[in-house]
């Protein structure tokens, strides 16, 4: 480990750090459990808040808490609270922004009841945005290191079946302090590269995927009732397409250019994580060539 150490620029510890996972939930349990799983033994406490509403105020069912014995491999590591949302009023266009903006606020606070304190390594991420174990490991044993950095994930949509970019940034790794505020959002100009794996809309069911698509802070680009038909879903899962018949979110029209159109397939599932791979039966969805999802 000092090699590795040495090799950032920075020197061994004589201990590790804590690391405290910190996530806001909505209904992700498959990539939780991968998360939760591959990131366990680096982990001292994972810190998950759920809400009774989506970002856009519709009512939604406690995920985490339902289905709380999957993850009990993890029990004693587990701090869970509940946000209490509130319903949007019809018609009343409220900002999805504003309640996710909440929900982070209310993470700092279950992060000091989670016993997090200074010097501390905090992990803010979604749930869908994995850092590497080895990662983790610099974090946890190297002296020297920024007090705040982003880290840079392989970008995966739907599954990985179809690696986009590198583009995902704004997972951060922050060495705690008395100005830690969990936020998604930048914060430095510093960045550790490839970090490992960001899979958006990963999900088993199509029925995931329509409640993602309409409750997520995103959900103004969902324009037409038949963006959520399951038949177009399936069929734009096995192609690599957008669900949202979007352009690519580019800064240059040569960035936009070549990432026009499908995206292209990977058979590989090299570097992949190493708990997906362990039970590639249960996950084949997230594998190369098992796009076809049951409804529910």
């Amino acid at each position: 480990m000092e090699h590795l150490c040495r090799l950032h620029g920075w020197s061994l510890r004589s201990k590790p750090r804590r690391i405290f996972d910190a996530v806001i939930f909505s209904n992700e349990l498959d990539m939780l459990e991968i998360r939760w799983h591959e990131l366990s033994p680096y982990v001292s406490k994972f810190v998950i808040l759920e809400s009774n509403t989506t970002f856009t105020g519709i009512p939604k069912r406690l995920f985490f808490a339902l289905n709380r014995e999957r993850f009990s491999f993890a029990k004693q590591k587990i701090v869970h609270d509940i946000y209490p949302g509130r319903i949007a009023v019809p018609g009343s266009h409220e900002d999805p922004f504003v309640l996710e903006s909440k929900q982070r606020g209310a993470m700092n606070a279950l992060l000091r009841r989670a016993g997090i304190s200074n010097g501390d390594i905090l992990l803010m991420s979604d749930t869908d945005e994995i850092p590497s174990p080895h990662t983790l490991k610099l974090l946890q044993w190297c002296d020297g290191i920024p007090p705040i950095m982003h880290l840079e994930l392989r970008n995966y949509m739907y599954s990985f079946e179809f690696p986009v970019d590198y583009s995902s940034w704004r997972a951060t790794a922050h060495v705690y302090g008395p100005r830690s505020q969990y936020r998604h959002s930048r914060q430095t100009d510093v960045i550790f590269s490839d970090a490992r794996w960001h899979c958006s809309f990963c999900f088993q069911y199509i029925s995931e995927f329509v409640f993602k698509m309409t409750a997520y802070s995103h959900a103004d680009r969902v324009k037409r009732k038949y963006f959520l038909s399951h038949s177009r879903i399936q069929d734009i899962i096995c192609k690599g397409d957008d669900l949202c018949d979007m352009l690519p979110e580019e800064y240059s029209f040569q960035e936009l250019i070549k990432k026009m159109g499908s995206i292209p397939r990977s058979a590989s599932a090299v570097h992949l994580p190493a708990y997906l791979i362990e039970n590639a039966d249960k996950f084949k969805f997230l594998l190369p060539g098992g796009c076809l999802r049951p409804p529910e």
